[in-house]
């Protein structure tokens, strides 16, 4: 998993390119009415039911637009809220608040989304032991922001992008010529760069489970696209001998009688990719 300083780095790029695209040589709808000297106060109004995410986020933009913005928090991440919640309030200069706000909305409104989707898969599992993944099935640009609020939302991150993890799927089992061939070449691979990563390989069937466990050094075994009853059959194959994971087409309907089959994980890209954003907005007092 990458570092807590690489992950703020990735939130800063995002910030940058973000106000970048947003603002580029000038909010002139600003410039043109308001005046440099206009001082104002806005707050964050919750029109929706779900968990809130993105208020830390929301902080570091008003921070890097304007240092001299004020902005008092009355509800935290991964507070649950509803119709007329306020989350939290913005003091400062007027031009200043109203060039993060299109920035704040639209990633808090993506990460409660994301949150509330997370917290309701976590809440499905409760008592099975199995925990929640998300993937790499993320918004292109803003995977950080994506992950975080799947922390948020009391889910888990699996890793988080190519360098950080080993994963070998099917189609790198197919080219390389064999899960252990694939495996083989992986661990000569990492000890010729020095590299400590940890390795996945997906099983497509009960064979390739048992194929799998032998080799040494096997980090989590992927079951992909797996039915409820070998599910349990891999599971007892595998027997503590590393972790396992469910995925593949895996909902709300399905989800709770996979965890029950006793895997470790259940990853789901649903997660990022199938959110319908909550609805906020931003209102000057």
């Amino acid at each position: 998993m990458i570092s807590a300083e690489q992950f703020q780095k990735e939130i800063d790029r995002i910030i940058d390119t973000s106000l970048r695209e947003d603002i580029g040589d000038g909010d002139h709808s600003s410039l043109a009415c308001i005046p440099a000297s206009a001082q104002g106060a806005a707050q964050l109004l919750i029109k929706d039911t779900g968990i809130l995410a993105g208020v830390a986020f929301a902080q570091q933009v008003f921070a890097q637009v304007d240092p001299g913005l004020e902005m008092e928090v009355v509800l935290p991440d991964g507070t649950p809220v509803s119709h007329g919640d306020v989350a939290f309030r913005v003091m400062g200069a007027s031009r200043s608040i109203l060039q993060a706000e299109r920035l704040v909305l639209n990633a808090m409104q993506r990460m409660s989304a994301i949150a509330t989707k997370t917290a309701r898969y976590v809440k499905l599992l409760e008592g099975t032991g199995a925990r929640i993944l998300d993937t790499r099935k993320t918004t292109p640009g803003i995977r950080a922001l994506e992950k975080w609020a799947v922390r948020i939302g009391g889910g888990e991150n699996h890793r988080f992008a190519l360098y950080d993890m080993i994963m070998l799927k099917d189609n790198h089992i197919d080219f390389a010529g064999g899960i252990t061939g694939a495996i083989r070449k992986t661990r000569d691979y990492l000890q010729q760069t020095g590299r400590d990563l940890k390795i996945i390989v997906e099983a497509r069937n009960l064979d390739e489970v048992r194929e799998i466990l032998q080799s040494p050094g096997i980090h989590r075994i992927l079951l992909d696209n797996f039915n409820y009853q070998d599910t349990r059959e891999a599971v007892a194959l595998i027997g503590g001998r590393c972790q396992s994971e469910s995925s593949g087409g895996i909902n709300e309907k399905t989800l709770r009688a996979y965890a029950e089959c006793g895997v470790d994980y259940i990853s789901s890209g649903a997660l990022t990719h199938s959110v319908h954003n909550l609805d906020l907005s931003l209102k000057a007092l």
